[in-house]
This record gives C-alpha cells, sequence and structure tokens, in this order.
C-alpha cells in the first residue's frame, strides 16, 4: 500500500431495521454509518464509491458511482467525514466491502480501501 492509501482510516458500524424489512418476503434491511478519517498530511476529495455486497446465498451485487450519499467531500487532514446510507439483502446475513477513489489537492488519485464488515441480525453470529 502507499502512503496515500495507508493515510485514510475507515471505522464501520452497522444496523440491522427490523421495522423495515420482512423476512418472509426475504427482505432485511440494513444501516451502516461509515467514517471516514484523513491521518494523512494533505487535504483529500472523495471522488468516487465501488461496493461489493454478497449475501449468505453468495448473491453478488455490486454498486458504483460518483460521491457518496450525493455529496463528493474533501477532508482535511487530521478530520473525519461521517455518512450514513443502507442496503437491503435477500437474507440474514452479507459481506461488503470495496473502496473510495479518493484525490489529492494536486491531483494525484489512490484508492482507499474499505475493509469487508457484515451486515447480520442480531443473535445470528455469535
Amino acid at each position: 500500500m502507499t502512503e496515500l492509501e495507508t493515510s485514510i482510516k475507515i471505522d464501520v458500524k452497522t444496523e440491522y431495521i427490523e421495522d423495515q424489512s420482512s423476512p418472509n418476503d426475504e427482505r432485511y434491511l440494513f444501516r451502516y454509518t461509515i467514517t471516514i478519517i484523513n491521518l494523512g498530511k494533505e487535504p483529500v476529495t472523495l471522488k468516487t464509491r465501488y461496493w461489493s455486497i454478497t449475501d449468505s446465498n453468495q448473491h453478488l451485487s455490486v454498486v458504483q458511482g460518483a460521491g457518496v450519499v450525493g455529496e463528493t467531500p474533501t477532508i482535511e487532514p487530521d478530520t473525519a467525514y461521517q455518512y450514513t446510507s443502507g442496503t437491503v439483502l435477500e437474507t440474514p446475513f452479507g459481506v461488503m466491502e470495496g473502496n473510495y477513489g479518493m484525490v489529492t489537492e494536486n491531483g494525484e488519485m489512490f484508492k482507499a480501501k474499505i475493509p469487508p464488515f457484515r451486515l447480520s441480525i442480531p443473535g445470528l453470529l455469535h
């Protein structure tokens, strides 16, 4: 990994949204809150996102596009950007991972890896 790639730390918190889910219809809604922390020495702008979402039936969904939640935030050194979004799975368990396409002020592009994280209904995993 390059110095730029390691300068971005990504923390994830997930939540199962029971009141908007319907297990009988194979619909499990999850919310995830992402915190992107710039540990580097220069501002970076999040330009793109790429998600790989796999449920427990090994069904793969890929989501990619510009920015996150309609924004392309610039994250200053020693600061963080946080947003919340969601996804629907057909199973009570899944895994998400991906990357953010970032660019520095001088135009250097790099990818910040989003480590795999679990989406799971409460009590399913111990």
